[in-house]
């Protein structure tokens, strides 16, 4: 079948949606389909910036071709990326499946209008955030919050699947009280990183990092607790001054305020900020070496940087948020907390920064029972089975 995946970014733009597409879009291919990605020349949108002239806008790969369209928004609050070209692009493509990645977005309604007028399959993988997890302020809340009540029907009626990466994921959406077309609940892949360079500088010496530290991966977002982490980190810091605390991640529209807190409580000597990375094998350093990583989103649909740092072996403090303790077992691989409880998001870092046979039982516990079970190619497997039930006849 010809496949269409839709995405409003791609790599070498980081983040978590990115990487699904790229890591799924070979490996369909590899299972006979011939695919496409349609995506725009964003490389971030908080703050937005575009991809490098250097980055072809139009890619042929080994398993089939990239297509980065020109891309608008509305200003403010008000932001929404608008794809430029997307529906010719697509008709002259002539997809049997088009498949688009993160719900509410203008791609998964121009792929919703182009199945019903074309007969193509329309699946939408919804990766899924709750209206007040999303970035933006209150206008930007309200929006949304329209877009759920009186647009998103006709899309979601337009689907005939939709994938969401765990049980919670689902539960949320059908708080939306509109019809969701037959689901199926996906898990994502984890991708292993190279291995941790050995000898020379240690990743803590290459960064300047002078002590024991917990570690942060991930956008600097809204969503990501980071304006609890700030000053539960303070505490631990209190106790034990030799901590230090490392924030890696692209600026994702936080940056400036976490930069405030870190110089409001007198944390510029021990808060690292590295922003994005990007040798992986400095990454894996950075996993390997840490103490343990901490992700105190206030929500995630799956949160895959926790799964980075188990297959290295270090455990980790997450909030019990969205897809997270379906499969990070509490008290097992790492310590699950409410999201917003700094007293509890304290107690649990204290814990495991104490504990040196506790941390080693829960990062061996993920990295041999939990990480297992998360392939991108079982994703692959399953992917195409939902397109093998819906294809046109």
């Amino acid at each position: 079948m010809k496949v269409a995946l839709l995405s409003t970014r791609f790599p070498p733009g980081p983040g978590g949606v990115e990487r699904h597409v790229a890591e799924l879009a070979p490996r369909l291919a590899a299972r006979g389909h011939t695919v496409e990605v349609f995506t725009t020349e964003l490389y971030r949108e908080f703050p937005w910036q575009r991809l490098a002239p250097a980055v072809a806008r139009e890619e042929t790969t080994a398993w089939g071709r990239i297509h980065r369209l020109p891309v608008w928004t509305l200003p403010g609050e008000l932001h929404y990326p608008f794809f430029r070209g997307l529906r010719g692009a697509l008709a002259r493509y002539g997809p049997d499946i088009v498949h688009a990645h993160t719900y509410g977005t203008n791609h998964a309604a121009i792929a919703a209008q182009y199945a019903r007028r074309s007969g193509a399959r329309f699946v939408l993988t919804a990766h899924f955030h709750p209206i007040w997890s999303i970035e933006g302020g209150w206008l930007r809340h309200r929006i949304r919050g329209f877009y759920d009540r009186r647009l998103a029907g006709p899309v979601l009626r337009s689907a005939a699947r939709l994938i969401v990466q765990s049980r919670e994921e689902l539960h949320l959406m059908e708080r939306l009280q509109v019809p969701l077309p037959p689901v199926a609940i996906l898990p994502p892949g984890y991708t292993p990183l190279p291995s941790p360079a050995v000898g020379g500088p240690t990743f803590a010496e290459r960064h300047g990092i002078a002590g024991p530290y917990v570690l942060f991966v991930g956008r600097l977002a809204s969503n990501k607790g980071l304006l609890d982490l700030i000053p539960a980190f303070g505490r631990l810091h209190a106790a034990h001054p030799e901590a230090r605390l490392v924030l890696v991640g692209e600026d994702g529209g936080m940056g400036p305020a976490v930069r405030a807190k870190v110089a409001q409580l007198a944390l510029a000597d021990a808060v690292h900020l590295l922003g994005h990375l990007d040798d992986d094998r400095d990454l894996a350093s950075g996993y390997s070496g840490a103490r343990f990583l901490v992700l105190p989103s206030e929500y995630e649909a799956f949160g895959l940087v926790l799964l980075e740092a188990l297959a290295h072996g270090t455990p980790v403090v997450a909030s019990r948020v969205g897809g997270i303790p379906e499969f990070v077992p509490d008290g097992e691989a790492g310590l699950l907390v409410p999201p917003r409880s700094p007293d509890e998001l304290v107690a649990a870092m204290d814990r495991l920064w104490n504990d040196e046979d506790l941390r080693r039982r829960l990062g061996e516990f993920g990295r041999d029972h939990v990480v297992p079970r998360y392939t991108w190619d079982a994703l692959a497997d399953r992917v195409d089975a939902v397109y093998r039930e819906v294809r046109p006849a």
